[in-house]
């Protein structure tokens, strides 16, 4: 079996239903020498889009996620589920010359892009140099993911990332000690960098029939998604504050209690306060000068907090959501996560799937004419080492 009768194969596998359209990278192959979080997201999405994707696994263990729990479903971890589906696992150990010899066969003949996140200079150790591989293989793209920016080996991890680039800095409320977000955003953040950034790569190969190399670190990739708040500094040379739940441009745009929890008031223009001072029936607030426009809104945000909350406490957060909704004001519940996957799941073409009875989420893609969508549940480790083994047979028999 060559290796595109190999790709098809797998894609026939992963179809579920008739209703399978064909996906933006069909025919793409990715080989992934990734794991934990960021670049396994990356991969991930490729599959989503129809790239095939054979993932190389350590030995005994694999990747460390899969030990990553509780919870776990069967052997594997959520944790690992999150991010390797659409993935063929292959046991390899890159200390045998045949190990070796397989990564680099698949890598020169079959793949198109090659994916890791190996501490400095392990691949070369290996005789897997990535330069080396692109001159073998020159439309090859080849991305790495780091910690840190070139230059800096130390590992890259998550917690550490937010609070070394600034992000726990600017959550949580502004007393007290400083706040991770609830996810792996720095992880997430980053893997989607990488992905677009070989979405890229593979469009300039198009256009030229050249592969290159992305390096994407975690470290920069948070520095990137600053947006506002960075070209705030930048432009003021003044170090931003923790807001909570408050916004530092814009008022009212924080979270107030109603009799039964909390609602979410987001005003972005002084037309939309007109409408919110109409809604909560005191619209002469509109024509104050205290709050007439934003930035009086934001200087007098204090009292303005205190006199929209004594309001808001009086009725039930899905009174207030429909009321503010009917008159243009953008508001919504603070959910949970079961509720918001409950309130989710109510609409059409929920995003949650099952695959051979693991849960998946799909990621935000809707395309007119292509399908991105979870294709093949998560690989046991070395589920596919037999038929990975079998395709590097076909390829050094090859020409």
């Amino acid at each position: 079996m060559d290796g595109r009768s190999w790709a098809q194969n797998c894609m026939r596998e992963s179809e579920n239903t008739d209703e399978v359209m064909p996906g933006n990278l069909d025919g793409i192959h990715v080989l992934d020498l990734s794991r934990v979080l960021a670049a396994p997201y990356a991969t991930m999405a490729l599959g989503d889009m129809g790239a095939t994707i054979i993932k190389i696994e350590r030995p005994d263990m694999g990747d460390e996620t899969r030990q990553w729990g509780p919870p776990f479903l069967g052997n594997e971890s959520a944790y690992f589920l999150s991010a390797n589906r659409n993935k063929k696992s292959c046991v390899v150990d890159l200390t045998d010359p045949a190990g070796q010899d397989l990564v680099r066969t698949l890598a020169t003949k079959w793949a198109d892009v090659v994916v890791e996140n190996f501490k400095p200079g392990s691949l070369a150790r290996y005789g897997l140099d990535l330069e080396a591989l692109r001159r073998k293989n020159p439309r090859l793209v080849t991305a790495t993911l780091r910690g840190y920016p070139e230059g800096d080996d130390r590992p890259g991890y998550d917690f550490v990332m937010q609070a070394g680039a600034g992000i726990m800095s600017l959550t949580g409320p502004p007393e007290g000690p400083p706040y991770k977000v609830g996810i792996a955003i720095a992880d997430i953040t980053a893997g989607l960098f990488l992905l677009s950034g070989i979405l890229s790569a593979l469009v300039h190969r198009e256009r030229t029939g050249q592969g290159q190399h992305l390096n994407v670190s975690l470290f920069d990739a948070q520095l990137a998604w600053w947006a506002n708040v960075g070209l705030a500094h930048l432009v003021t040379g003044q170090e931003p504050n923790r807001w909570g739940n408050a916004h530092p441009q814009l008022s009212p745009y924080e979270l107030f209690e109603a009799s039964d929890g909390y609602l979410a008031i987001a005003v972005g223009n002084d037309r939309q306060f007109q409408f919110l001072a109409k809604a909560l029936e005191h619209p002469m607030w509109a024509k104050d000068i205290r709050y007439r426009t934003n930035p009086d809104r934001v200087k007098n945000r204090g009292r303005l907090h205190q006199i929209i909350q004594d309001v808001i406490q009086h009725r039930r957060v899905s009174d207030w959501v429909a009321i503010l909704e009917d008159h243009g004001v953008p508001a919504g519940p603070v959910r949970t996560v079961p509720e918001a996957v409950a309130w989710r799941e109510s609409l059409p073409h929920s995003p949650i799937s099952v695959l051979e009875g693991v849960p998946q989420i799909a990621l935000p893609w809707d395309f007119s004419d292509t399908q991105s969508l979870p294709r093949t549940r998560p690989p046991q480790l070395g589920e596919h080492t037999e038929e990975v083994w079998m395709l590097y047979h076909s390829l050094r028999e090859g020409p």
